[in-house]
């Protein structure tokens, strides 16, 4: 009898329609089922396990529970737990958005507390449970880091050594670990819930691949040598393409994508390890950004680690057809734009100009010799934010300015949280990161010192040494940092608010007005 292995988790909704990912242990029929109405799909495979999504269509309200059913046997909901319900979009636009990156899925017992802080996406959904309409977020977006598949939990660290004793020993190695990484980060009680009950929107950072996941030209000369890396992007990749990348994409968007017409028929595991191979190698053969139209706002969740251009002397955050692709989005229509962006864009004005500086010795501004030391500065350090891809950051600086309607720039990555506002544009970065990963007190402080202290000094007088321009707009933090874990909310129109968790309780950081 098939049993659910992943899931339900809600991923795509608009004003009429949902979608249900799910894993199961066999092959089989998904159905899921609310009222007196049943919506089914069949599962396709992929080096032995088993997905679907189902499509819940023509919905005119939202839906106050639903079941899911494999082969007729209901598997959903669990025993103790509130129903898991759909609330559909606004027509409008959504009242309300979480969002967070960087969530380690380490056990919750003492040790791991003290060492990574508690889970507050689990506090999260816990909170929830028995919160009120208005506390609920029509969307949760996951910026990056939703795995780590080169820091792996210490059960994780079992599972692969159970299974081979071969490099990468304490890192994954193939689709199969892939597959036991996210059971283990998706499969907890209140996760669980919260992932089947509140839609998600995700895009990818380094350490869903690796730490520095595409840094740069020499980074990627040195990775293809080693001699489990071809293996480990192509299961990398794969793997986020059918449990992240997937739920991303419209029903209709969906219909249209030949990879999953193809795996429906029966095609298999080698079509997605030759798609993920090609996607790593022509970044141009594949677009992992998208949008969405949420009424009053378009969601423009961007790549910024596949759709990089290395090319020393001519590095490009996003490359030419992912630059005009943006450029599209971001003259349609809306009252604001929300980017999710993994990475930051206005870092602290003094680390952006650090980067600026190394990015031009890295390209040879002091010559060969001082050029190597700054490759090798820029991976230890990780220089390799849009700051560290100049041209790049210029040119959206450059069209956010002029795009006459607040930006609102939503990331991770840097395991602190802040806002940014532009000195004479209305745009806003808004970082929360991590979800459950902090940084030690050691390291809070040397950021404080470097990233707001030392750098702003420093950081100005090396780009200008290095001869690089003064950026096309001026902007300072106003609030922040904050080095607990969090997840964050944006309430419409203006109104960001972080939460950390104590004993599993939600509890308030701050709550930032953005005008």
């Amino acid at each position: 009898m098939p049993a659910l292995v992943i899931g339900p988790m809600l991923r795509h909704v608009d004003s009429s329609s949902a979608s249900i990912w799910v894993e199961t242990s066999e092959p089989c029929t998904v159905a899921v089922v609310a009222g007196d109405r049943t919506w089914r799909s069949p599962t396709f495979t992929v080096h032995g396990h088993h997905y679907t999504l189902v499509d819940l269509s023509d919905l005119s309200g939202n839906i106050d529970s639903y079941s899911v059913e494999l082969d007729g046997e209901q598997v959903w909901p669990l025993d103790g737990r509130p129903p898991s319900r759909i609330r559909l979009l606004p027509a409008e636009g959504p009242r309300r958005m979480a969002f967070g990156s960087c969530r380690t899925s380490v056990p919750h017992d003492t040790a791991h507390v003290l060492t990574h802080g508690e889970d507050v996406l689990r506090a999260f959904g816990g909170r929830l449970m028995s919160a009120g309409e208005e506390e609920w977020p029509d969307l949760l977006l996951l910026l990056g880091d939703q795995v780590y598949a080169d820091n792996p939990s210490p059960e994780m660290l079992d599972f692969i050594h159970e299974r081979r004793s071969t490099p990468p020993e304490n890192e994954i190695a193939d689709y199969e670990e892939y597959c036991e990484l996210y059971r283990q980060a998706w499969t907890e009680p209140e996760i669980r819930w919260l992932l089947s009950t509140v839609p998600t929107a995700m895009i990818f950072d380094d350490h869903d691949l690796r730490d520095d996941w595409n840094t740069s030209q020499p980074w990627r000369e040195q990775m293809a040598q080693v001699s489990w890396w071809r293996r480990r992007v192509i299961a990398g990749l794969g793997a986020y393409w059918v449990y992240q990348h997937l739920g991303n994409l419209s029903p209709a968007e969906r219909a249209d994508d030949p990879l999953l017409r193809g795996l429906m028929a029966g095609d298999g595991g080698d079509a997605l390890d030759a798609f993920a191979e090609k996607a790593d190698a022509e970044p141009g053969s594949n677009r992992w950004s998208y949008s969405r139209d949420l009424g009053h706002t378009r969601l423009i969740m961007i790549d910024t680690r596949c759709a990089r251009q290395l090319t020393p002397g001519d590095r490009r955050m996003l490359d030419p057809g992912e630059w005009d692709w943006l450029l599209e989005e971001m003259a349609k229509p809306a009252d604001r734009i929300v980017i999710g962006s993994s990475i930051p864009f206005l870092l602290p004005e003094g680390v952006h100009s650090v980067q600026n500086w190394n990015e031009a010795l890295c390209d040879g501004a002091w010559g060969k010799r001082v050029q190597r030391w700054s490759e090798k500065f820029r991976q230890a350090v990780d220089l390799e934010h849009w700051a560290a891809f100049r041209r790049s950051f210029d040119d959206l600086a450059r069209l956010l300015a002029r795009v006459g309607k607040p930006v609102l720039i939503l990331s991770g990555d840097v395991h602190y949280s802040y806002v940014a506002k532009a000195r004479t544009a209305p745009v806003w970065q808004i970082v929360c990161s991590p979800i459950r990963n902090p940084l030690s007190p050691v390291l809070r402080w040397a950021n404080v010192l470097t990233q707001f202290g030392l750098a702003t000094v420093v950081g100005g007088l090396l780009a200008r040494l290095a001869g690089i321009p003064r950026p096309p707009f001026r902007w300072r933090v106003t609030e922040g940092p904050w080095f607990q874990n969090a997840v964050a909310t944006l309430t419409f129109p203006d109104e960001a608010t972080w939460y950390e968790s104590s004993g599993n309780t939600l509890r308030q950081i701050d709550s930032v007005r953005l005008r």
